[in-house]
């Protein structure tokens, strides 16, 4: 927190906004949501499903705050969608990679980063695997990588709330900054010399770059110093959809010391 008592911009970018009505109202009954302050546009109709978000809101304690249909628009950032609803959720174990770097403890450190990935399930596909392994962090590039809206969180299956997303500006800036606090990086390529199932000898600081759907990765990450690995493949199959490749990726790094 500031000195002045308001959320700082770490904090501030802890906060994600869900909307429609019935997101909303699967948020508010989920127990494990930490929910904070309740949306609704004043145009909205009682009864039916909105009487049931307001309840749900009110047995929680919200801060349920009304708003014109256009001042409602901008807090959902889809005005189109958002059903004249929309919910700020507190993501605890989302940061700032700056702080993560600050903070990390001298255990192994497991990072899994996705350069130019923009397809929203794949992503949240990703998010759910890297979750379920249990690595330190996935890093979230706010350019490069998708929104964090309801198709990311829908394929995520809700892991997108207690995933240990790590946000920064783009993923070459997070793998300059892991390089410069001794990550090695590796580098999912097709042509790469050595199998990621081979050789449990993974660095103790590890940052695991995959490419995106369409053109792999960037040459600006290819040019960093780092290992080029790959995923066998048999029967003639030349690539794995980068959601399948990222769940692999996940559980190794997560489980090789």
């Amino acid at each position: 927190m500031s000195q002045q008592g308001k959320p700082d911009r770490q904090e501030r970018r802890r906060f994600l906004t869900i909307y429609g009505r019935k997101a909303v109202l699967e948020a508010l009954q989920d127990e494990d949501m930490d929910c904070r302050i309740l949306h609704m546009a004043n145009s909205n109709r009682g009864g039916g499903i909105i009487r049931d978000i307001q309840r749900a809101a009110q047995e929680r304690g919200l801060d349920c705050r009304e708003h014109s249909r256009e001042e409602l628009a901008r807090i959902s950032r889809n005005g189109r969608q958002d059903q004249g609803v929309a919910l700020d959720v507190y993501c605890a174990a989302m940061g700032e990679l700056d702080a993560y770097l600050r903070d990390m403890s001298d255990a192994p450190q497991r990072i899994l980063a996705l350069d130019g990935v923009t397809n929203p399930q794949n992503m949240g596909m990703v998010i759910r695997s890297a979750a379920a392994a249990g690595i330190q962090g996935l890093i979230y590039a706010d350019r490069g990588n998708p929104a964090l809206g309801p198709l990311v969180i829908k394929a995520s299956a809700g892991t997108v709330f207690r995933a240990p997303l790590l946000r920064c500006q783009t993923v070459m800036d997070g793998a300059r900054q892991l390089s410069d606090a001794g990550f090695t990086l590796y580098r999912l390529q097709a042509d790469g010399r050595r199998s990621l199932f081979d050789g449990q000898d993974f660095a103790q600081r590890a940052l695991f770059v995959l490419g995106g759907e369409s053109d792999g990765i960037s040459e600006a990450l290819r040019g960093l110093p780092g290992e080029n690995l790959s995923i066998p493949m048999r029967n003639g199959v030349e690539s794995l959809n980068v959601a399948v490749s990222g769940a692999l990726v996940a559980y190794i790094a997560a489980t090789v010391e």
